[in-house]
């Protein structure tokens, strides 16, 4: 990997903490493949190169269908998807374009029929992650 900054050495307890929330994120109750899916999708809509490849990565080796990969920049226009994935998946899309977007309450109360209050939360921190990570890689220079 190639930075304009050697963030991890400049600030070594900031990319801790990074790292203890991924760890946190990883003990939760979303189903893994999603939070892999929302990953990439997120990580699609910021132009996230280094991002995309990590995760599309890390959802092969946890053996993500590949159509499931390709089709996430489509994911409302197939079956491929259930109806509770889609409402994660757009419930990301309306988190990242948040200032766009904002989270409308007909939104939150579709992605609500699927996930508890627990769940929400940590689909909402799911997608924080993903998006704190993006933009420490693009503004960092990280490249794929």
């Amino acid at each position: 990997m190639s930075n304009r900054i050697n963030y991890e050495k400049v600030r070594p307890d900031n990319i801790k903490v990074m790292f203890e929330m991924e760890k946190l994120l990883a003990s939760n109750a979303i189903d893994k493949e999603l939070q892999e899916l929302i990953k990439i999708r997120v990580s699609q809509i910021n132009g996230c190169a280094f991002c995309l490849n990590m995760h599309t990565d890390d959802a092969r080796k946890i053996g993500v269908d590949e159509k499931r990969i390709y089709l996430l920049n489509a994911w409302d226009d197939t079956d491929i998807y259930s109806d509770k994935e889609k409402a994660a998946l757009e419930l990301a899309e309306s988190v990242t374009l948040i200032s766009e977007r904002k989270v409308p309450d007909e939104l939150y109360d579709k992605v609500r029929t699927y996930y508890s209050e627990e769940e929400y939360t940590d689909l909402i921190f799911i997608i924080g992650q993903i998006n704190t990570w993006n933009r420490i890689s693009i503004s960092m220079g990280n490249k794929a």
